[in-house]
């Protein structure tokens, strides 16, 4: 399993925004992390999370210990990861809609 580490890109696993990817912000302490999707991208809002409702993937992003949603949006699109990210916003869409 992936370490859990600042600019780890995670999928949410629990609660209303379970299925959406966020990336760590912080770690808080040996439970919780803050996070952010962020929430123009994904949905997801800065937030403080239990790491069991996380599950970390491959990718990390290059992006400071509490950055701004702005500066981690310019890290997806650097990383081209941004694409990715939409795609998988796009599909939950077309699923509620039907």
């Amino acid at each position: 399993m992936p370490a859990i580490e600042i600019g780890r890109v995670c999928v949410k696993v629990r609660g209303r925004e379970s299925g959406r990817r966020c990336v760590i912000l912080d770690i808080i302490d040996k439970n919780f992390v803050l996070i952010t999707g962020p929430k123009n991208v994904t949905g997801v809002r800065r937030r403080r999370v239990n790491i069991n409702h996380l599950k970390p993937t491959e990718k990390v992003l290059k992006v400071r210990r509490g950055a701004s949603d702005e500066e981690v949006y310019k890290a997806l699109v650097e990383s081209g990861m941004l694409e990715e990210y939409m795609q998988v916003k796009e599909v939950r869409e077309a699923k509620a809609q039907t």
